[in-house]
Formats: structure tokens, sequence, C-alpha cells
């Protein structure tokens, strides 16, 4: 007897923990776990791939990945896009607890030296600004390669710089996994949080009935509380919790 394969999505990005961590990892990610979850109901498999991200947008625009993991309406706006996002990218500053400076707005940054990652974008007025000091060690200093954001942490440790920039669930979530939940103090973060997204191909027809699959998983994960409980087990806050309560913009 014959019996048909199970229907596969595939969604690939590159690692970018806890949005989606290492495919053996214990968990594998806040998106993977939701993808793998909502699809799994409708007796569909997932497929998690790891690639560079010019690679996995490039792919699913072609329709050889069904979807990328983790991009904004500004990565690929051509792409197929659920009404909630599962997740934002917030990026904030953090110091050691007992320092007073805060971060509001870059004529604070005057008077602190930053501990950024090379490469990492953090929208255009930061990326400005880093760009323009980027070789003045006082005001900014850039850390390179897998460790870098353990190398600003060590830095801050070590008063070689006074603070560090940082995506709040990456940091979040690297904190709680070395035991440091409360050796940083998050100081204030840039106003527009950007909404991401499990985003799907434009050239497959099935996309759009994978986007109302998700769409519809996250409402009831929503409703029932088991969206806030995923974000808890990777020790991040929802999206909603924001002390200076500005909503999430695209």
């Amino acid at each position: 007897m014959l019996y048909a394969a199970p229907e596969t999505l595939i969604i690939a990005g590159d690692i970018w923990c806890p949005v989606n961590c290492a495919p053996d990892a214990q968990q594998p990610g806040i998106f993977v776990e939701l993808a793998q979850r909502i699809f799994a109901e409708h007796g569909i498999k997932v497929d998690y791939r790891v690639t560079n991200w010019a690679r996995a947008i490039h792919d699913t625009r072609q329709g050889r990945i069904n979807a990328v993991i983790g991009a904004g309406v500004r990565d690929a706006p051509d792409f197929i896009f659920t009404k909630a996002a599962p997740g934002i990218s917030r990026i904030c500053f953090y110091t050691k607890p007992a320092k007073s400076w805060r971060y509001e707005g870059l004529g604070s940054l005057d008077r602190v030296t930053v501990g950024a990652i090379n490469g990492y974008s953090y929208g255009a007025e930061l990326n400005t600004y880093f760009e323009h000091y980027r070789s003045d060690q006082t005001r900014v200093q850039m850390a390179s390669g897998d460790n870098a954001l353990a190398v600003n942490i060590d830095k801050l440790g070590k008063d070689r710089v006074d603070t560090v920039i940082e995506n709040s669930w990456v940091m979040q979530a690297y904190l709680a996994a070395h035991g440091k939940t409360d050796a940083l103090q998050q100081v204030g973060c840039r106003k527009v949080d950007v909404p991401i997204y499990l985003a799907f191909s434009p050239a497959l027809k099935t996309s759009q009935v994978y986007a109302e699959i998700f769409q519809q998983g996250l409402e009831r994960y929503k409703a029932s509380g088991e969206l806030d409980a995923i974000y808890s087990r990777y020790a991040v806050s929802s999206p909603k919790n924001r002390g200076d309560n500005h909503a999430p913009q695209q």
C-alpha cells in the first residue's frame, strides 16, 4: 500500500536566538516552535533550515523556501505577512545596575562609550551615529564574531564601555541562559519597535493559505495564554510589555 508523504512547509533564516535558535537545540526558537505546533495541528510538517539572511530572503522570494523567519515588512515588502506579528525587534541600551545614565536620544550618547556589534543594523539614525564615530574608541567600540554579545557584556563589566546596545529579546535570553538575569539594567530603547514575522513567499500559491493558518493559530494561542507561556519559556517579555508605552510600528 502506498502512503502519501506528509505536506511539508520549509522555513529558514540565520540564527537569531530566541527568535530562531540552532536546529538541534532543546528549544529551537519562538518562531520555529510556533510554526511547528500550529502547522502540526493541520497535519503539516515544518522543515526548519539555517542559512544566511540574504540567501533566506532570496530563496523565499523565488519560492524555494515557503517562509523566512523574523523578517520585517521593510526587509521584504513583496512577501505575504500575517495580520499579527508574533514578535518585535526592540533595540535597547543596557548598563550595570548602579549606573544612572539613560538613553534619551542621540544627544545622550555624548556622555558614554557604546558597545555595539559590527555589521548589525540598529536603525538609520543609530547606524549613522555609529558609522560616524566608529574610529573613535571613546564613543563607539564594535565587537565582531559569533561571541560579539559576550565580548560586549565583558567590556561592560570591566568598565571598558559604559553601555551596550542590543535587541531586547536577544539580551533577555542571553542573560537568562547564563544565570545573569539581574546583572544588567535596561536604560532606554529606540522609540520605534519593528514588528517581525514569519513572512511567506510571494511566488507560491499556497502562501496565502499558510499565512491564514498561522494567523489563526496565533490568535488561538494569544487567547488561551499559550503565546505568553512560550515567551516565558524563552525568558523574554511579551511584545506588548513596554515601559515607555510606544506601540509597535512598521
